[in-house]
């Protein structure tokens, strides 16, 4: 099975590195601290709540552990290019929707860094696949739930 590649900046990845740290290091023996901790108080482990909500909390730990590890193993780092003419993965973009005067700036990263709050748009997303390619002064449409937005690009870094 051939993996896909997850694009991460090195802000993202160094990210990524520190959460996989904190969740091997300190989350996962704190979980298994409370299985431990379920167990002991005994009962039987049908009935004991806290027990199911530790194995629970395990299972998410390690998948989010097993997350972490493979977006690391498969991650290809996107270097700053500096400023070019086109829109691409890494870009740093500054638009304007189409009606308003406000702009908006966002910088297109991979799926697994992806944080619209943060200004990190993905390339898989509607708008991030609009903006590849693109140019200063260039028009770009998507279909959203209330309809069309359409955004003009003010700038690329």
């Amino acid at each position: 099975m051939v993996e896909k590649v997850e694009y991460l900046t090195p802000e993202g990845k160094a990210s990524l590195e520190k959460k996989l740290e904190y969740l091997i290091n300190v989350r996962r023996p704190e979980v298994a601290e409370r299985l431990k901790l379920a167990l002991e108080d005994g009962g039987e482990l049908v009935e004991n709540n806290q027990y199911e909500e530790a194995k629970n909390e395990q299972a998410f730990v390690e998948a989010e552990i097993t997350r972490a590890s493979q977006i690391l193993r498969n991650a290809m780092i996107i270097e700053d290019t500096g400023a070019t003419d086109t829109i691409q993965i890494g870009s740093k973009v500054t638009v304007t929707e189409r009606g308003t005067k406000e702009t908006e700036d966002y910088r297109l990263v991979g799926p697994a860094e992806a944080n619209p709050r943060q200004g990190k748009i993905s390339i898989e997303s509607p708008l991030g696949q609009a903006l590849v390619g693109q140019k200063v002064g260039d028009k770009v449409t998507i279909s959203a739930p209330d309809g069309d937005l359409t955004f003009v690009i003010k700038s690329i870094n």
